[in-house]
């Protein structure tokens, strides 16, 4: 049994509003998948961009090189492709030019047949008074919680 893979960018949730989520497969090498299952990687500064064929590339993923690689290691951090059906490519592709939005992963998990998962997400970015006003609903939360909890006692 293997232990549950799931790295996840915390910051993109804070910074974007999100509006849709996509999970996309992705290709990768065979020391990036080992490192991968070690939890050795990071998506926290990536980002989403498609090329001039219209395939989408993560950009900017880290990706730590495996211990036990030898000269045929991968570079740590780089451009990966993601694997979408071509309706879901278009419809990224055209709002990412109309109207002006970005993709952002959220989450990279390994799934139970053992290939890697990135759930991407079509997002919003959000101005300094809406990431405010998240601060103030979380602090207002955790207030909550600690009143319901000493009044359960």
């Amino acid at each position: 049994m293997q232990k549950q893979i799931n790295i996840q960018n915390k910051r993109a949730r804070f910074e974007y509003e999100i509006l849709d989520e996509y999970i996309a497969g992705i290709v990768l090498s065979g020391t990036e998948i080992k490192s991968i299952r070690n939890s050795k990687a990071s998506i926290a500064e990536s980002f989403c961009e498609f090329n001039e064929k219209g395939e989408l590339f993560a950009v900017n993923m880290f990706i730590e090189e495996y211990a036990f690689g030898t000269r045929f290691n991968h570079r740590p951090r780089g451009s990966r492709k993601l694997l979408l059906k071509k309706i879901e490519l278009k419809k990224l592709n055209r709002e990412v030019r109309n109207t002006g939005l970005t993709i952002v992963p959220l989450n990279l998990f390994i799934n139970d047949k053992g290939f890697a998962k990135v759930t991407i997400a079509l997002a919003r970015g959000k101005k300094l008074f809406d990431k405010r006003e998240t601060l103030k609903d979380r602090d207002n939360k955790r207030d909550l919680d600690r009143l319901k909890k000493s009044f359960n006692r």
